[in-house]
């Protein structure tokens, strides 16, 4: 395959043994808004130590390449993949197999230029999340809400007290954030599920706990509930309002609109259990994501990039900018700032991924072409490092 090695992880963990990696780059972009020229990236262990003036020798020289920090998708559900029959499936199956797919999934989402991902989420995700950490598997680095919480989660279903203390044990449980459903979902209309109170004590009990909480709000009272209760992050934000938007920005509420999700459901539709109708309201939803994208950027609300990658989209997480850019008229560097500082930020990792500087962690990505010039550079994707470690190579 064109410009392609695919390396087995015992090789790429190897490729972390070297002590010191100079990489030359004639295109730089450094995750912040800034193009840099002729540079060189000098990386020791798992992190850059310096980005300058070429003057040593190359260890990697991809002057012909493009190279950014590796992208972060802030809203995957890892576990998801599809059968033998190419039909969709999450948890109903042995929870060791469910494992051995998501494994799969976490490697071509790092293959396919992802090294941070955020799973929302299953229980499979945690240990999935911990091989990875530990080394023995390759995957991009993992965060997972473990589980979802609903207007009827807790015992008693829905109780206050209940649902303060599922957060709680969340935490406990490994989580890395807190999911919440405010809203049913497209299908349905999108319409407020969760109490105020109930968003209210989810996502402050989260803030005690100090863990984020994210949102799926379709509609725009589920959104706004949550935005006054001082959730971190709206999810999907279809039916959004000008006033919700001007809320958000008032507040530094994080923004996750996604286009693939919808997209991968109407291309493969064969694998879900869709009817027509809900086929149709799903297509439906396009514009008027692409529109809510659009009225955000004019508020320079804080946009971080999600895809909400079920089966058959992992690894594939990169078309979310070509939707972005192409049908809702993104600028390509506010897409890929988006997928690398704005998400670093988001997920409370600012100053440790997400940008090429000194002190960061040596995530890279690099693409054949500059997807300044043409967003679709990033289909190809021809080297990927996580934490100083290459998994793929020219």
């Amino acid at each position: 395959m064109r410009f392609r090695v695919l390396l087995l992880a015992g090789m790429a963990l190897g490729a972390g043994a070297q002590t010191r990696i100079v990489l030359r780059t004639g295109t730089l972009l450094d995750g912040k808004g800034g193009v840099l020229h002729d540079r060189q990236i000098v990386i020791e262990g798992s992190r850059i130590v310096s980005v300058g003036p070429p003057r040593d020798k190359p260890t990697y020289d991809q002057r012909g390449l493009t190279v950014m920090p590796g992208w972060i998708d802030t809203h995957v559900h890892i576990n998801w993949h599809m059968d033998a029959n190419r039909k969709s499936v999450n948890a109903r199956e042995a929870p060791e197999l469910n494992a051995l797919y998501t494994a799969g999934d976490a490697w071509i989402t790092l293959e396919g230029g992802f090294t941070t991902v955020q799973s929302v989420g299953a229980p499979t995700d945690g240990l999935v999340r911990d091989r990875i950490n530990e080394g023995v598997i390759p995957g991009p680095r993992l965060l997972t809400s473990l589980r979802q919480i609903t207007a009827d989660s807790g015992q008693p279903r829905g109780d206050l007290a209940a649902l303060r203390a599922l957060v709680r044990k969340t935490k406990e449980d490994g989580a890395d954030v807190i999911k919440l459903f405010a809203t049913s979902g497209l299908g349905a209309g999108g319409g407020q599920t969760m109490t105020d109170g109930q968003i209210q004590a989810v996502c402050q009990e989260a803030k005690a706990v100090g863990l984020r909480s994210v949102v799926h709000a379709i509609g725009d009272a589920g959104a706004r509930a949550a935005v006054e209760a001082g959730c971190t992050s709206i999810e999907h934000g279809t039916f959004l309002t000008d006033t919700t938007l001007d809320l958000m920005a008032q507040r530094g509420t994080y923004f996750d609109p996604n286009l693939l999700v919808l997209h991968n459901y109407l291309d493969n539709r064969a694998s879900f259990t869709f009817t027509q109708p809900q086929l149709d309201t799903l297509e439906k939803g396009i514009a008027p994501t692409e529109d809510v994208l659009r009225r955000a950027r004019t508020r320079k609300l804080k946009i971080v990039f999600g895809t909400d990658a079920v089966a058959g989209s992992h690894g594939r997480n990169a078309e979310e900018f070509i939707y972005r850019v192409r049908d809702a008229g993104e600028k390509p560097m506010d897409a890929i700032v988006s997928a690398t500082s704005v998400s670093a930020e988001a997920l409370g990792l600012g100053n440790e991924i997400g940008t090429v500087a000194a002190g960061f962690q040596a995530d890279l990505v690099a693409t054949e072409g500059n997807p300044l010039d043409d967003i679709t550079a990033v289909r190809r994707v021809v080297f990927v490092m996580k934490g100083g470690r290459i998994y793929k190579r020219q």
